[in-house]
């Protein structure tokens, strides 16, 4: 039907949305016949009766507003400070990180090779580094570089003496 309609028109008329919905509503009315439309009213206009009797049966009318509960006050007791728990110390934020172990290690040096010769290393065989001999090792704590120093031996044990400390601005600015 609306193609009949549309071929009737120019392309100059514009459409009107109103009279497009009248249409279409017709349609639907003439598809369904006016009187299942009047029964779909009153089936409507009876549930909703049914509906208003059962809320007036408990009690609850669209005119009422429930009242709210009314609201209890408990008095709290006032806080107070107990101060900061770690230790005694100074500084008790310091306190709790105290005991934490962490990993220290002297860097002799480093270097890259292939896994080809890696392959080919056996006992005896030779790794040259990237450090000159006499050069102070790095001393890492965690994998961050902290201080250099020197090896030195105590009671029969290899050790480090300290000989710079990096500092803790060069440290931050190594971690970036």
């Amino acid at each position: 039907m609306s193609d009949e309609k549309d071929q009737d028109q120019s392309p100059e008329e514009e459409l009107d949305p109103q009279k497009l919905a009248d249409e279409v509503a017709g349609g639907i009315e003439e598809a369904s016949g006016d009187d299942s439309a009047t029964e779909g009213e009153e089936d409507s206009q009876a549930l909703a009766d049914e509906w208003a009797a059962a809320m007036e049966e408990a009690g609850e009318t669209e005119d009422e507003e429930p009242e709210p509960d009314p609201v209890k006050q408990v008095e709290l007791d006032e806080l107070q400070d107990e101060g900061r728990p770690g230790g005694n110390g100074d500084n008790p934020e310091l306190e709790v990180i105290l005991d934490i172990p962490v990993r220290i290690s002297m860097e002799v040096g480093a270097t890259k090779i292939p896994i080809r010769n890696l392959l080919q290393l056996n006992q005896g065989s030779v790794v040259e580094l990237d450090r000159l001999a006499g050069e102070p090792l790095d001393v890492l704590v965690n994998g961050t570089l902290i201080a250099h120093g020197e090896v030195v031996m105590v009671n029969d044990k290899f050790g480090i003496r300290l000989t710079d400390v990096v500092s803790q601005n060069e440290r931050i600015q190594r971690l970036r």
